[in-house]
């Protein structure tokens, strides 16, 4: 060690010898705990959903004006065969290509989609527990 460090060394001591410790009053920690809810008060997560509500509004005013296109526009006469009588078809036909499923396709999409719509609240109040303050 060089002189100086020394002598620094030395004044330290003296100095934390000579001081006393302070001590917090009373109170001290109902103080900070009484701001640190405050601040949490004030973090306090707001939820604010993905898609708004007019979003949902566009969303399922399309769906209806399709579905009612589709059920009050979709039979019409368009062509004739052979013999001359109307063939009728749906424009969802069309629209739509024809999807050939196996039962257990369809089984397993049934429960998939089942099994989500029972997940989704259970989840939703778990974590609503969780968080809440």
């Amino acid at each position: 060690m060089k002189e100086s460090d020394k002598y620094y060394e030395n004044l330290v001591d003296k100095v934390m010898v000579e001081s006393t410790l302070q001590k917090p009053s009373a109170d001290f920690t109902s103080k900070i705990m009484s701001q640190v809810f405050i601040i949490e008060k004030n973090k306090r997560i707001v939820y604010k959903p993905l898609i708004s509500k007019p979003v949902w509004i566009v969303i399922f005013g399309s769906l209806i004006a399709f579905v009612g296109y589709v059920i009050f526009a979709g039979n019409q006469v368009t062509d004739y065969d052979l013999k001359g009588s109307a063939l009728y078809y749906s424009k969802m036909d069309n629209l739509i290509p024809v999807f050939q499923f196996s039962k257990s396709t369809s089984y397993a999409v049934l429960i998939v989609v089942l099994m989500v719509l029972i997940q989704i609240p259970l989840l939703k109040n778990y974590y609503d527990k969780k968080y809440e303050l």
